[in-house]
C-alpha cells in the first residue's frame, strides 16, 4: 500500500481501478466529458461533469472509458445515503496495537497522485457530505479534512465526474453544489446496432439465437420508454445461457423468457401491458404547471394556455 506525507500525516493511499472499460457507440457523450476535462489555458481549470441515465446504462463504463482514453488511473468510490464526509476525504483506522493510522479515500487518492475520481450514484449523499467537497470543485481545487486535520490540494492533473441515476433520490443535491456539477452530459439508450455490438462484447458465446431475442426485447423496451438496461440484457442472457446448459433440448425462447420473468419480474414479460399500467398509475404522468389543476387548456385565464398570458388575464 502506497503511503504519502502531508503537514507531517502519514496516509495510506487507495488503489487505483485495475479492470479495463470499454465504451461501445454513442461517440459523443465520449466528446463532452473529455471536453469538461480540457483544461485550456493557465488561468482556466476542469469542469465535474453529472453524467446522468438510466441504472445499468454504462455511465461509470463511460467515465472509466473516458480516464483510459487519457492516460490515467480511475478511482471509484462509491456514494450511499450514509457516506459520511470522512469516508469521502481521510479515514481514521484504529490498529491492533492501538495506534490510529490515517486512509486516504479513492476520491482524495485521486486529487493527491492526478488521478480521474467517479462518484457513483452521487445523488444518494446527504449535503453534509457534499459540502465537504465544495472547495475541490471550483477554483480553489483543495480538500479539507478535519479527522487528519490536513488540507489538500488538488494535483493539477485531476479530474472528477458524477453519476447519477434518473430514478428517485435519497437527498436533493442543494443548489450551491450542483452549481459545481456541470454540464450534465445526459446518455439516453443505444441504438440497435450499438445494442448489438455491447452485447456481443459482453456475452460473446452467446449465439444469435439469444442474442437476437434480448436485442428484440431491450429495443422494445426502449421504444416503450421502460427502464430497463443492456445490464438487465447481459443479466437476462447469461442467465438463460446456464439455464440451457443445464437443460439439454430445453426450448431456447422458453428458457429466455423464464430468465427475464426471474431477473425482472413475471410482470415484464408483458411489455405493453405494463406500459399501460405504468400510465395509467401516474409513473408517466407529465408534469403538470399550477394553472392546469384550476383551468382547462383553452381557458383565457390559463397563464400556460398558449404559452404566454393571455391579454387582459391579469398576469
Amino acid at each position: 500500500m502506497d503511503k504519502i506525507v502531508i503537514d507531517n500525516v502519514e496516509l495510506a493511499l487507495a488503489h487505483p481501478l485495475a479492470a479495463d472499460a470499454e465504451w461501445i457507440g454513442q461517440s459523443e457523450p465520449m466528446r463532452q466529458i473529455l471536453a469538461c476535462w480540457t483544461v485550456l489555458d493557465a488561468a482556466d481549470f476542469p469542469l465535474t461533469p453529472r453524467i446522468i441515465g438510466y441504472p445499468g446504462i454504462g455511465k461509470t463504463t463511460l467515465a472509466i472509458a473516458a480516464a483510459r482514453k487519457r492516460g490515467q488511473d480511475a478511482y471509484i468510490m462509491q456514494c450511499t445515503s450514509d457516506t459520511r464526509p470522512e469516508d469521502l476525504l481521510v479515514t481514521p483506522v484504529l490498529s491492533e496495537q492501538g495506534k490510529i493510522s490515517y486512509h486516504a479515500s479513492p476520491l482524495l487518492t485521486a486529487a493527491i497522485r492526478g488521478g480521474i475520481a467517479i462518484l457513483d450514484e452521487g445523488n444518494r449523499m446527504s449535503e453534509k457530505s457534499w459540502a465537504s467537497l465544495a472547495g475541490l470543485f471550483d477554483n480553489r481545487r483543495t480538500a479539507e479534512s478535519v479527522a487528519a486535520g490536513i488540507t489538500v490540494t488538488a494535483h493539477k492533473e485531476f479530474r472528477a465526474a458524477v453519476t447519477m441515476n434518473e430514478d428517485s433520490s435519497t437527498f436533493e443535491i442543494p443548489d450551491y453544489i450542483m452549481s459545481r456539477l456541470q454540464p450534465g452530459i445526459k446518455i439516453p439508450f443505444p441504438s440497435r446496432e450499438d445494442e448489438m455490438k455491447i452485447l456481443s462484447y459482453n456475452i460473446p458465446f452467446s449465439g444469435e439465437e439469444i442474442l437476437g431475442l434480448c436485442l428484440g426485447y431491450l429495443q422494445k423496451a426502449h421504444t416503450l420508454d421502460m427502464p430497463y438496461s443492456v445490464r438487465d440484457g447481459i443479466n437476462i442472457m447469461r442467465y438463460a445461457l446456464k439455464l440451457r446448459g443445464g437443460e439439454k433440448g430445453a426450448d431456447t425462447d422458453s428458457l429466455f423468457k423464464k430468465a427475464v420473468g426471474q431477473i425482472l419480474g413475471e410482470e415484464s414479460l408483458d411489455l405493453d401491458k405494463l406500459a399501460q399500467t405504468r400510465k395509467l398509475s401516474g409513473m408517466d404522468m407529465p408534469s403538470m404547471n399550477l394553472g392546469d389543476f384550476f383551468f382547462s387548456d383553452d381557458e383565457s385565464l390559463n397563464p400556460d394556455a398558449d404559452g404566454e398570458p393571455r391579454a387582459g388575464a391579469g398576469w
